[in-house]
């Protein structure tokens, strides 16, 4: 078994033939990108899926923190900006992609009791 491990390393193969050497190459080739794909990309796509998601069911009356932390209540909603009521009397409209989340409802309820 240690044979075949190292069959593709010359220095320890002791000048014996190693056929085997090209597949082991391509399979761990094809093995890293299999873990690079599981571990960086599928993540990375779920989550922007989830932020896409998230952006288009934005709608008025919404508690959302924006990604510099201001808070606010969205009073309009267009296509590629919403308008946050930050005060009494401050309007402020940010890109929709400034939106890092929206706040839950009942957690803002628990968050005021």
């Amino acid at each position: 078994m240690i044979d075949t491990l190292f069959s593709n390393l010359p220095f320890l193969t002791n000048g014996q033939d190693s056929s085997g050497s090209l597949f082991i190459t391509i399979a761990m080739v094809g093995l890293v990108l299999v873990v690079f794909y599981f571990l960086i990309i599928r993540p990375q796509n779920k989550r922007q899926k989830q932020v896409q998601s998230m952006l288009s069911a934005l709608k008025k009356g919404d508690k959302v923190v924006t990604i510099g932390g201001i808070q606010g209540v969205i009073t309009t909603v267009k296509d590629q900006s919403v308008t946050l009521k930050v005060d009494e009397s401050t309007k402020i409209e940010f890109q929709k992609s400034a939106i890092a989340s929206v706040v839950d409802k009942k957690a803002a309820a628990a968050e005021k009791k």
